[in-house]
């Protein structure tokens, strides 16, 4: 129907521009005559205006006159800026044509013509003639191309179907082959293989986790089994309970320190931790975490020295800055010997940077990148007094990595390190 409508106006309108042009040709013909002083009354005889009511007016007046009695009623369209004008009249419709003229006199020639809309519906029944063998061939071409537009739809559909049937836990190799144009079936598919590759890392995560706990919970797990075996053996005294339960604890709270440390590595990625991101200013971080280990630096007999310290803010997760802060110092005291020094920096140039300085056993070059990676440890024979799980650094390094940083560590065997944080601004 709107198609209908559509061509109708179309054609109506071109019709009337076809009407008004091939009036402007008679009206010329007839301008152009009078110039030539052809009489006006053998003029007006000529057979090609026989369809055509004509006056034509002097001063606004009306000199001579081809058979219609309303061409007074006309005049006062003389004056109007157009100069072609639609009547419906009877039913139908009627078309005015004024074309001005200056010479021989200043004045007008009307050309009237009635039922031009006979025209446009003989037009019409030409298109319908058209149409009628037309249009079925355009239908059933339609029909193809909308076929073979599903069947591309479908096809990608169905890829997507096969491939989500075959995605298990166990198997996420399955990949959905991108589509050859860039359209919105391209968009899903791109969506549909990102999500897998969440679900496939989110898996890894859990299978670290699974790992790391199992491998880090076997030894005070053992401990603890142990420990409750010898006591339950036999009656014993009361002191020995007490040992007993104090061992147990110790092991629980290295259990729950452990779980804390993993759940931490595993808890934010680099698609959710930016939703976590706050104004956050480093120096106000920094010196309530050292101000947790002023007991700690006091009994160990370490000097700690804020040697570069400045106001900075910036968008960041707090509790992993923290984290950062914490466990860095944390190692900075518990490999540095009494009487020693940690040094602090805290500044921002092209980047943000966070230093720390300390005169501890230090390491082997051999040790800088295992150091960071999970749960590794140096030989622990080379300081028996420190405890820990090997779980700082990675978490360091993780954290850092979420912020996109970079952690460089410089150090020697028995002199100290130095680990570097790196941020953007």
């Amino acid at each position: 129907m709107i198609f209908n409508f559509v061509l109708y106006y179309f054609l109506e309108q071109n019709t009337k521009l076809s009407i008004q042009n091939n009036l402007y040709h008679k009206a010329v013909f007839i301008n152009n005559q009078i110039l030539s002083n052809v009489p006006i009354s053998e003029l007006l005889k000529n057979k090609e205006l026989a369809s055509f009511e004509i006056a034509i007016l002097k001063e606004d007046k009306v000199q001579f006159k081809k058979e219609n009695t309303f061409f007074k009623s006309l005049i006062k369209y003389v004056k109007e800026d157009k100069s072609f004008f639609v009547f419906r009249r009877d039913g139908k419709l009627d078309g005015l044509y004024i074309f001005r003229i200056n010479e021989p006199y200043k004045g007008a020639i009307l050309f009237y013509e009635r039922g031009f809309d006979d025209q446009i519906s003989s037009k019409l029944d030409e298109i319908k003639e058209i149409l009628f063998f037309l249009e079925p061939i355009l239908l059933l071409l339609l029909m193809f191309l909308a076929s073979k537009i599903a069947d591309k739809i479908l096809q990608s559909i169905n890829k997507i179907t096969k491939t989500a049937n075959r995605i298990y836990v166990t198997d996420f190799a399955s990949e959905i082959p991108q589509p050859k144009y860039d359209d919105e079936i391209k968009d899903l598919v791109d969506s549909f293989n990102l999500m897998i590759k969440r679900l496939k890392d989110g898996v890894q995560i859990l299978e670290q986790f699974n790992s790391d706990v199992s491998h880090e919970l076997k030894t005070p797990l053992t401990v603890i089994r142990s420990e409750i075996e010898i006591t339950l053996n036999k009656n014993r005294e009361q002191s020995y309970y007490e040992k007993s339960l104090k061992t147990i604890e110790n092991e629980t709270n290295q259990i729950q320190s452990i779980v804390d440390n993993l759940l931490l590595l595993t808890k934010y990625t680099k698609e959710n931790v930016k939703q976590t991101f706050q104004e956050v200013c480093l120096d106000a971080i920094l010196l309530s975490t050292i101000e947790k280990f002023h007991t700690q630096l006091k009994n160990r007999e370490i000097h700690l020295n804020i040697k570069e310290f400045e106001a900075i803010c910036v968008k960041a997760n707090p509790i992993l800055i923290q984290t950062i802060f914490s466990n860095l110092i944390d190692n900075a005291i518990k490999y540095s010997q009494a009487n020693t020094e940690i040094d602090i920096f805290l500044y921002q140039d092209t980047h943000i940077n966070f230093i720390i300085k300390d005169q501890g056993i230090g390491m082997e070059k051999e040790y800088l990148d295992k150091v960071q990676n999970r749960f590794y440890r140096i030989d622990e024979s080379r300081n028996k007094k420190i405890k820990g799980f090997g779980l700082g650094l990675s978490i360091v390094k993780n954290s850092i990595e979420l912020h996109n940083g970079e952690l460089q560590i410089e150090s020697e065997n028995k002199k100290g390190t130095i680990v570097k944080v790196v941020l953007p601004k």
